[in-house]
């Protein structure tokens, strides 16, 4: 079960209504399809903060501009509104501190062990993975996104140039598999949590991502990067993204590179591929581990873009995430926090 922690709760008034909506074997885009539809408006008129998985009991806040408080006309299966109000603004994407999930474990072999693994979770952090679901069901959209940008081919690619969706979806997927590369290395040499001289760190006062120069000097960024107070990112690779120096930008250098992509070929991505900094990890919260008779039932609280399958990795012990490549693409939005 996922449940979204909003950054924005409806006061009650305004132009655009608010609905509260539980859905299960639903993605997030149909239920925005089903609103249009219900309510006469164009899908582009939809607001929702995040996308939650298909294969979950889900719950998030949808808007659509209409004055009206009745819902009857939403019919689709797997779709309860649970509650209505109203807001004067539409719902933005990414408007959302992050989510709460609910995970039943079955067949766990070592109650004793889980305790440690979350406390050492809970000390050092999790690694910010993207999770596979981000890849779509055979885990080539990545492919699919390097050809959008020439760097390859894909016999999707002309489709995906017209379908905005598609084209977004593995533009950030391509963004997404070459993070997971430099943190898979990070994570190797025990570097997760370390401060580097080159580092572009997100401190949340500031408006733009810090550039660290002289760690040795700066023993209260150290301190606050420590604590989770600012976070040493990784790169989503873009035209506008803010730039490490050093060995830092030397290990980016070395991933695009490796994957045949130049930094001149992020422009043809457009407005999808600006890029952005993205935390290396981030703090476990809100844990909670309880008994029940058809298994343990483990719930926590996620940061906006974190992922559950980064806690199940390292409680289950598996490998870093691969992004396998297909034959063939298939979309797939997946539990995006």
């Amino acid at each position: 079960m996922v449940e979204e922690l909003p950054e924005v709760i409806p006061c009650g008034e305004g132009e655009h209504l608010y609905l509260w909506i539980e859905k299960r074997g639903r993605d997030t885009p149909e239920v925005a399809q089903a609103l249009a539809r219900a309510f006469s408006v164009s899908p582009r008129e939809v607001g929702y903060a995040g996308l939650k998985d298909r294969q979950a009991v889900t719950r998030q806040w949808f808007s659509v501009p209409t004055p009206s408080a009745d819902a009857s006309a939403l019919a689709l299966p797997g779709v309860r509104v649970l509650e209505l109000s109203h807001h004067g603004h539409k719902l933005r994407t990414g408007a959302l501190r992050g989510n709460r999930f609910w995970i039943r474990l079955r067949g766990v072999r070592d109650r004793g062990a889980l305790e440690p693994l979350l406390d050492q979770l809970r000390a050092q952090g999790v690694p910010n993975w993207f999770g596979p679901q981000r890849f779509g069901r055979r885990g080539d959209n990545a492919l699919l996104g390097a050809a959008l940008i020439g760097a390859g081919s894909h016999p999707l690619a002309v489709r995906a140039q017209r379908d905005g969706f598609l084209r977004k979806l593995a533009l950030s997927a391509l963004q997404s598999e070459l993070f997971n590369r430099l943190l898979a290395a990070r994570v190797s040499e025990g570097r997760l949590s370390a401060l580097e001289p080159g580092d572009v760190v997100l401190v949340p006062e500031d408006q733009r991502p810090l550039l660290v120069r002289d760690v040795a000097r700066d023993d209260a960024l150290t301190t606050r990067v420590a604590a989770f107070e600012a976070a040493v990112t990784g790169p989503m690779f873009g035209s506008k993204m803010r730039e490490a120096e050093g060995l830092p930008a030397a290990r980016e250098q070395e991933v695009l590179e490796l994957s045949g992509i130049s930094r001149e070929l992020f422009v043809r991505g457009g407005r999808e591929l600006r890029g952005t900094r993205r935390p290396y990890r981030f703090k476990l919260a809100g844990v909670d581990l309880r008994e029940e008779p058809d298994g343990l039932v483990l719930s926590f609280d996620l940061p906006a873009g974190g992922y559950a399958t980064s806690i199940l990795r390292e409680l289950t012990r598996e490998a870093a995430p691969e992004t396998p490549e297909a034959e063939a693409p298939e979309a797939e939005t997946g539990a995006e926090a």
